[in-house]
C-alpha cells in the first residue's frame, strides 16, 4: 500500500520575466509587437522565491499542487534553482485564463501519467473557472492517485458580491469528479480537490458543494479549530482557512495521519504564529508567501 505525502500550496506570485540585456535597444528588438532578440530569462523577487523554496522543503511533499505560478518555464527553473535535490522530476501546468498569468501546477516525485485541463469550460459568456481545474493523474507503484488543482475567485470586490462566481466553479468541480468516478459512491475511487478555493467555513461560504460533499473529508477538520487557518490577510489582520485538501472518502478511510501546516516562511506581522521562522523572513516581506503549506499523507 504506497504511501503518498500531498500538499497544496498558494506560492504568492511566483513570476518570472523576460528583461532586455544591458546592450540592447528594445526598440530594434522588437518586431511586429513580439520581443524576438537579446532577451534574459530573471525569477521576480529572488530573496521571496528562496523563502518559498524552503516552505517547500520543509513540506517534503511527493506531490505538490501549486497555485500562483507564471508558466512552465518559470516552474522548471523555480524547480532547478530553489528545489535541487527534492527530486521533483515530474512538472505540469496548462495555460489558464487568468490574465496575470497566475496558473495552478504541479510538482511530482511519482510519474504524472495523465491530466486534463478545464480552462475551456463555458457558462454563457464567460469561463467557469478563474484559472483552471487541472486533474492529473499519480502513479505510485501500481497505484493511481488523482488531483484536482484548483484556484477559484477571489473575494476581492467583496464575499457576498464574489460568491456566485465561487459557487459555480465548485458545482463543476463536482460535475467533473463525478464524470470521472460515477455519481454513486464517488467517494470510494482515491482522488483528492486541492487547492485555494479562496473561501472559509462559516455557514454563508459559496465552495459547500465540495466543502459539504458526503464523498469527502476536509481533512482540517482533524485539528483543533483554532489551527486550521491556512491564509493571512495582513490588512485585516485575520486568520481564515482558504486552502483545502478534500479527500475522497476511500483515502480519508485508510489513514488516522493528521495533517500539518508550515508556518515558517509566513511575515512577522502574523502574529498568531508564534514559532520559528525562516532566515530573512521580514515583518511584512520579503515572506514565502501569505499562504501556509498544506501537507497530508494517504495510503492508496
Amino acid at each position: 500500500m504506497p504511501k503518498v505525502t500531498v500538499a497544496t500550496f498558494n506560492c504568492e506570485n511566483l513570476f518570472g520575466r523576460f528583461k532586455f540585456n544591458a546592450n540592447v535597444d528594445p526598440q530594434k528588438a522588437t518586431k511586429n509587437g513580439f520581443t524576438v532578440d537579446m532577451t534574459k530569462f530573471d525569477i521576480l523577487k529572488p530573496v521571496e522565491k528562496k523563502l518559498t523554496g524552503l516552505a517547500l522543503r520543509e513540506a517534503n511533499a511527493d506531490v505538490v499542487a501549486l497555485q500562483e505560478v507564471d508558466n512552465l518555464e518559470v516552474l522548471r527553473r523555480f524547480r532547478t534553482e530553489f528545489l535541487k535535490g527534492m527530486d521533483y522530476v515530474h512538472a505540469m501546468l496548462v495555460d489558464g485564463n487568468d490574465p496575470r498569468h497566475i496558473d495552478v501546477a504541479v510538482l511530482s516525485r511519482h510519474p504524472i501519467v495523465r491530466a486534463r485541463s478545464y480552462h475551456h469550460v463555458r457558462s454563457g459568456n464567460s469561463f467557469v473557472f478563474s484559472r483552471d481545474c487541472l486533474e492529473v493523474d499519480i502513479k505510485a507503484g501500481n497505484q493511481t492517485l488523482t488531483i484536482y488543482v484548483n484556484h477559484f475567485k477571489s473575494m476581492m470586490g467583496g464575499r457576498a458580491q464574489t460568491k456566485a462566481r465561487r459557487q459555480k466553479q465548485a458545482a463543476e468541480v463536482k460535475e467533473i469528479v463525478t464524470g470521472r468516478f460515477g455519481k454513486q459512491n464517488t467517494g470510494s475511487a482515491p482522488w483528492i480537490i486541492a487547492g485555494d478555493l479562496n473561501d472559509y467555513i462559516d455557514g454563508k461560504e459559496g465552495i459547500t458543494d465540495v466543502t459539504g460533499w458526503n464523498q469527502v473529508e476536509n481533512v482540517l477538520d482533524r485539528l483543533p479549530s483554532g489551527e486550521r487557518w491556512t491564509h493571512f490577510f495582513e490588512r485585516e489582520d485575520e486568520y481564515r482557512q482558504l486552502d483545502y485538501l478534500l479527500v475522497s472518502n476511500a483515502l480519508a478511510g485508510a489513514s488516522s495521519a493528521k495533517p500539518s501546516l508550515v508556518r515558517n516562511g509566513l511575515c512577522k506581522n502574523a502574529s498568531r504564529y508564534t514559532g520559528p521562522r525562516f532566515d530573512g523572513v521580514g515583518k511584512s516581506t520579503p515572506a514565502a508567501s501569505d499562504h501556509c503549506p498544506l501537507v497530508f499523507s494517504v495510503n492508496l
